[in-house]
C-alpha cells in the first residue's frame, strides 16, 4: 500500500543513502507498463520530494533490468537504497544499497556492489545442527568440513545478483551488435501449464504485465492461487521456466565439448533449484519418428531456414540461425514452513521447524536469472567467434 512504500523508502533515506532504486514498478526514463506500475512510481518519486535520485526497476530481483538505463541515471560513488514490493504475500523488503564502481559507458570494467541489509541470521540458528532435507548443508559440510551457518551461503540464490547484472551489460551488447533478444516466461507451475504464446512477437512487457511472470493471463491467476495456497499450508512448488533468444547468428558453438547446447545447459543447470533443461523438442522428441522430427530447408530471404525448428535452433552443437528454445525446470523451494521428521548430523531422530521467511516458488524471481545466463553464454560464444573471424571488438 502507499503508506508502506512511503514507509520503506523513508527508511532509505533515514539511513543516509544517496539515491533509492525501487524493484517492482517501473518510472522515470523506463518505460511504464501499466497503471499500477505508473502510482507506484509516483508514490516514489513524490516520497522523496527531490532528496535524491529514483531509479526505478521492472520487478523483483531485476537489477540487471536496469543497467541498460545506467549511462543515463546511474551515478559513480552514489549508494542507491534498494526497496522491493510486496509480491503475493511476501512483504516488501528494504536492502542496504547499491553502488556503482565505474563508469557504464567509459570502457573501463564494470562493477557495482550490493549490500544485503534484509538477512537474519538469527532464523538459521536451530539448522546448525540440523542439514535441511533436499538443501546444500549437508553436501557442503561433507565437502569443506564446514557450512554457512547464516544461510545458504553460495548455495543461496542470493549470489543470482551478480548474474543478472553482469547478464543485462551482455544483453545489451548482443541487442546492440545483433538485434538479439531474450524472452524468458514462467510457463508452468506445479500442475498448472500456460499454453505456448507465440514466441515469435513475445516481448518482456507481455511477461511482467503479471506478477507471476506468465503472459496468459488465466494461467497467471490459476498459478498466483496455486503459490497462495502453497504458502497458507507452510508448503512450497515446483515451475518451469521457458526461453527465446532470437536473431541469435548461425555459427556460435564450439565442438566438441562446449557446444552451445552443452554450454547453455550448464548455465542454466548451475542456477539453484534447477534440476531439468530441454531444448527444442525435448524429451517429447524422443517418441518422434526422425522422418518428422526433421528440420527440413527451406528458402528464408538470402539465406536458407527450417520449416520446422525442432533442433532449438542448434544442430551440431552451433546455432543454426533459428530462435533458440528451451525449457528449465525448478524444484520446490527445499526450505519449507512444515516439520520435518530426519536427523541431525550425529543421526539422532529430530524435527526440523524450519520457521523463518521462505518462498512458496522461486520460478517468478529467476525468469531474469534464466535470461541473464543465456546472454552470457551467447556473448561468451560470440565473442570466441569474432576472434575466430579476426574481427576488432569495438
Amino acid at each position: 500500500d502507499e503508506k508502506g512504500l512511503q514507509r520503506l523508502i523513508e527508511r532509505q533515506i533515514e539511513g543516509g543513502v544517496n539515491g533509492v532504486f525501487v524493484l517492482g514498478s517501473v518510472g522515470e526514463g523506463v518505460l511504464l507498463s501499466d497503471a499500477a506500475a505508473l502510482e507506484v512510481a509516483s508514490i516514489a518519486v513524490a516520497t522523496v520530494a527531490g532528496r535524491c535520485p529514483v531509479l526505478a526497476g521492472a520487478s523483483d530481483n531485476s537489477t540487471g533490468r536496469c543497467v541498460k538505463r545506467l549511462e543515463d541515471l546511474a551515478r559513480v560513488g552514489v549508494d542507491y537504497g534498494v526497496v522491493t514490493l510486496p509480491f503475493y504475500g511476501w512483504p516488501g523488503r528494504v536492502y542496504d544499497s547499491v553502488r556503482f564502481f565505474s563508469e557504464v559507458a567509459a570502457g573501463s570494467p564494470i562493477a557495482l556492489m550490493v549490500k544485503n541489509k534484509d538477512q537474519r541470521p538469527a532464523d538459521y540458528r536451530r539448522m546448525r545442527k540440523v542439514p535441511r532435507p533436499s538443501h546444500a548443508d549437508y553436501t557442503y559440510r561433507m565437502k569443506y568440513g564446514i557450512q554457512a551457518l547464516s544461510g545458504g551461503g553460495r548455495a543461496s540464490a542470493r549470489e543470482t545478483v551478480g548474474r543478472v547484472a553482469a547478464g543485462a551489460v551482455a544483453e545489451k551488447f548482443l541487442s546492440e551488435r545483433y538485434g538479439i533478444e531474450i524472452v524468458a516466461w514462467v510457463s508452468a507451475v506445479a500442475a498448472i501449464e500456460a499454453p505456448l504464446p507465440d514466441r515469435e512477437s513475445l516481448i518482456r512487457k507481455d511477461v511482467d504485465r503479471s506478477a507471476v511472470r506468465c503472459p496468459d493471463s488465466t494461467s497467471a491467476e490459476k498459478m498466483q492461487e496455486t503459490f497462495i495456497a502453497a504458502q497458507k499450508a507452510g508448503d512450497s512448488v515446483g515451475g518451469i521456466i521457458s526461453c527465446v533468444c532470437r536473431n541469435v547468428p548461425a555459427g556460435l558453438g564450439e565442438p566438441v565439448f562446449e557446444k552451445l547446447e552443452a554450454v547453455l545447459a550448464q548455465a542454466m543447470l548451475s542456477i539453484p533449484a534447477t534440476k531439468r533443461i530441454e531444448l527444442g523438442s525435448g524429451f517429447a522428441g524422443s517418441s518422434m519418428r526422425g522422418s518428422a522430427h526433421n528440420d527440413v530447408f527451406i528458402k528464408k530471404g538470402a539465406q536458407l531456414g527450417k520449416k520446422n525448428n525442432y533442433s532449438g535452433g542448434i544442430q551440431g552443437g552451433i546455432s543454426n540461425g533459428e530462435p533458440i528454445t528451451f525449457r528449465v525446470a525448478f524444484k520446490p523451494p527445499a526450505t519449507n514452513s512444515l516439520p520435518q521428521e530426519t536427523v541431525d548430523f550425529e543421526g539422532n531422530d529430530t524435527v526440523l521447524d524450519a520457521g523463518g521467511r521462505h518462498d512458496p516458488c522461486v520460478v517468478p524471481r529467476a525468469v531474469p536469472i534464466v535470461e541473464s545466463m543465456a546472454a552470457l553464454v551467447l556473448i561468451d560464444l560470440s565473442l570466441r567467434q569474432k576472434m575466430r573471424e579476426n574481427e576488432t571488438i569495438r
